[in-house]
């Protein structure tokens, strides 16, 4: 299902076309719907942990500085590892919290090998020790992918777009302060979809993890 077909399909399950509405701070109709599958993507997106919202970058430390910068998308760390340059062999770093890295190591001056890694803020990391080196890191980390409202298609529209149709509907119909069965039915069919979606990114994909903190949906 592209951005089009859901358009059409949440303006003919709710039976409004959303029309513009009145005054000096209005929504459009594109505008209110386009809110409405916003919504409902992440809803989704925060709820399951799918690989499409899985990225990864290459980046390089500068020696004495122990500061990382944070992509710009980023949204939740899943790992961070430097490359060694000579054996190119991957070395994952141990996330902690900034003051586990100030006490473990307290002199910035002293450099090595990263081996910990903080979040110090929204725009950098903070890496211990500090890089003795120009070292290649390789990041994985989640973000939202592109809307399908300015994409025209998306992941969840081309395989689980019932997910995300009920989704927007959901958003729509609580806008439109419908019926109370109505919405417990959309909330029905989308919990049912939900249930299945897990199952296939937290279940049927995650057989044989590594890493134990990932969330895991048994498979029935």
């Amino acid at each position: 299902m592209n951005y089009a077909a859901l358009v059409d399909s949440i303006k003919a399950y709710t039976e409004n076309d959303f029309p513009d509405t009145a005054g000096s701070g209005g929504l459009t109709s594109t505008e209110q719907i386009d809110t409405f599958i916003r919504e409902a993507e992440q809803r989704v997106y925060n709820t399951v942990q799918l690989l499409d919202l899985r990225k990864n970058v290459t980046g390089t430390t500068t020696q004495g500085n122990k500061y990382l910068s944070v992509p710009s998308d980023w949204l939740a760390n899943f790992s961070l590892a430097v490359i060694d340059p000579e054996t190119d062999e991957y070395e994952y770093l141990l996330n902690k919290d900034v003051n586990y890295i100030r006490e473990a190591f307290p002199y910035p001056a002293s450099t090595g090998k990263p081996t910990h890694y903080a979040m110090f803020d929204e725009n950098s990391y903070l890496l211990g020790p500090t890089p003795d080196a120009a070292y290649t890191m390789e990041l994985h980390y989640f973000y939202y992918p592109e809307s399908i409202v300015t994409a025209g298609t998306s992941w969840l529209g081309d395989n689980f777009d019932s997910v995300l149709l009920y989704g927007s509907l959901l958003e729509a119909y609580t806008f439109m302060k419908g019926e109370q069965d109505v919405l417990a039915m959309y909330q029905k069919r989308y919990d049912e979809a939900m249930v299945l979606l897990k199952q296939l990114a937290e279940g049927k994909n995650r057989q044989d993890m590594y890493r134990t903190p990932q969330v895991r949906y048994p498979v029935k």
